[in-house]
């Protein structure tokens, strides 16, 4: 599809939205949902760019057929690499383009889907999966990851909960398939997605069978409510330059109610294999986690172009004034060093042991997601750094057309005389909104918890990695026996380097389409 057929195709679909207290007739023709599907718009857009094609869209190994690159299973190192540097190029124009969700969780539904049928020893659940990918293929579907429960009371388990509802679970099965009720929150991009994919957000036990759920519903499924708040900023004065970015681009997001959601057998991916949920949470934060390190590299390149714009605008060369090129140096090191952690981990990614899929290394993959969500809040305050305070001390836009001081304030709120004043103005407020305003919180608050707490993250960094070849390294520089004890703790986590034939891309394997610069606009050539 284009971005247009795209608006279009939201037509067709009636779900039951609400949005600031009001119901939503017709999502597509939303104003307040108008920059998020801006956002998804552009993934549609860009695969019909003759530059970007190649990257943008990939061919399915299951179908032959050529695909949007966000519905399209990763089958090697390239994949990845290609992936990564998709969402930044979407993420360089919106901040965040949402779809990429729908990449990162077929992949892991696909991995989980052929683990079961392993330990079953049928292929039942990857046929039903390989179906329902072709699908959303043919039809370049957006889906919405629904994963996050309301959760409750937080230190008990599902089953444990005093409003069972707290989380989606099973109520019915039959002959045709599973009734579902329960609250799934922040679920992004809700209102203008096709389907939502359920998917449990903790590894389940035996007793809580019952909320290992992973299914596929249509929006406007009878029975589900989504409760979501506006995408951007889509207010009443952005016409007069309030809030430059986000009244284009912006992202809703939604706590989405199920009250007895019908889902048919074709639709369902597993229900009630509890030992299997951890497995899915695990892999689909492993693709997810990579993939923020784009979708954030993406921002940080918005924050590197305004703040150099803005020193300019001030009458500064940030290569001639070393205290500013020492902050837009820590600015490009900071984007540039966690998106490295995400070329690493396409790098070292691994074919999955039960099915085609390949999985970005969960190492690096944790080790730029931890900085990035960390680091946010540096970048934002090197942007502060190098703009000025103006940012946030320009009289509102109004008064750019009150002839009482709008003159005025263009003679003596000037600076670069190579810079109009109009310009210089519109940069600060661009920065504004991105770092010092709704929007601006919104993004740190997303880089911290998105995809999961730094917590989680620095869980899953100790679990994967080699601390134990790393005792052995010094107990063999002490002349000291190296002990392959398993049971001994600090050793017991190992791996062999990185360059070595586990795990590594074979040399001179090509790994990557031949695409247009990234730095630079689209199009031009590496």
């Amino acid at each position: 599809m284009t971005g247009s057929d795209y608006r279009e195709s939201l037509r067709r679909y009636r779900p039951r939205v609400f949005v600031d207290g009001q119901a939503i007739e017709s999502v597509a023709d939303a104003r307040s949902l108008q920059p998020g599907i801006n956002a998804i718009a552009l993934t549609y857009d860009v695969a019909h760019r003759s530059e970007l094609a190649p990257l943008m869209t990939a061919v399915q190994h299951t179908s032959g057929r050529r695909v949007n690159r966000f519905t399209h299973i990763d089958t090697s190192a390239g994949d990845l690499l290609n992936k990564l540097e998709a969402v930044r190029i979407v993420c360089q124009e919106t901040g965040c383009a949402q779809r990429y969700l729908t990449h990162d969780a077929l992949n892991a539904i696909g991995q989980v889907a052929a683990r079961i049928d392993d330990a079953r020893g049928s292929r039942e659940h990857t046929a039903r999966f390989l179906e329902y990918l072709h699908r959303v293929q043919d039809q370049d579907l957006t889906l919405g990851v629904a994963m996050t429960d309301a959760k409750g009371d937080r230190s008990r388990r599902p089953h444990e909960q005093a409003n069972v509802d707290s989380y989606v679970h099973v109520v019915e099965r039959n002959a045709n398939g599973i009734v579902i009720s329960g609250t799934k929150a922040i679920v992004t991009g809700a209102p203008y997605v096709h389907e939502l994919l359920v998917m449990p957000c903790r590894n389940m036990g035996e007793a809580d069978a019952a909320f290992a759920v992973c299914c596929a519903v249509p929006v406007d499924a009878p029975g589900l409510t989504i409760v979501a708040r506006p995408a951007g900023r889509p207010g009443e004065k952005l016409e007069h330059g309030d809030a430059l970015f986000s009244r284009k681009y912006g992202q809703s997001t939604a706590v989405c109610l199920f009250e007895r959601v019908f889902v048919p057998w074709e639709q369902v991916f597993y229900a009630g294999e509890w030992e299997h949920s951890g497995h899915l949470t695990y892999s689909y934060a492993t693709h997810h986690r990579q993939t923020c390190i784009a979708a954030r590299a993406g921002f940080g390149d918005l924050l590197i172009g305004a703040g150099a714009l803005m020193c300019e605008a001030n009458g500064f060369d940030p290569g001639q004034e070393s205290h500013l090129r020492e902050q837009m140096v820590e600015l490009i090191k900071i984007v540039e060093g966690f998106y490295a952690c995400g070329v690493a981990a396409s790098v070292y990614g691994r074919a999955d042991e039960h099915s085609a899929s390949f999985m970005p290394d969960p190492l690096f993959s944790n080790v730029g997601k931890l900085l990035l969500a960390t680091q946010i809040y540096d970048m934002h305050r090197i942007a502060h750094y190098v703009s000025g305070g103006l940012v946030v001390a320009l009289p509102g836009p109004d008064e750019d057309h009150n002839p009482e001081t709008a003159a005025k304030l263009s003679e003596v709120l000037g600076a670069n005389p190579d810079v109009p004043y109009d310009k210089r103005i519109e940069v600060a407020r661009f920065l504004e909104d991105l770092t010092a305003g709704y929007q601006g919180g919104w993004y740190s608050l997303i880089s911290l918890h998105g995809g999961g707490s730094p917590a989680a993250m620095k869980q899953e960094i100790w679990r994967h990695y080699p601390v134990g070849s790393k005792v052995e390294l010094v107990e063999r520089l002490l002349d000291r026996d190296v002990l392959h004890d398993p049971a001994r703790a600090i050793t017991r986590n190992r791996q062999p380097g990185k360059c070595c034939d586990m795990g590594c891309t074979a040399p001179g394997q090509p790994v990557m389409v031949d695409l247009p610069a990234r730095k630079g606009e689209p199009g031009e050539s590496r």
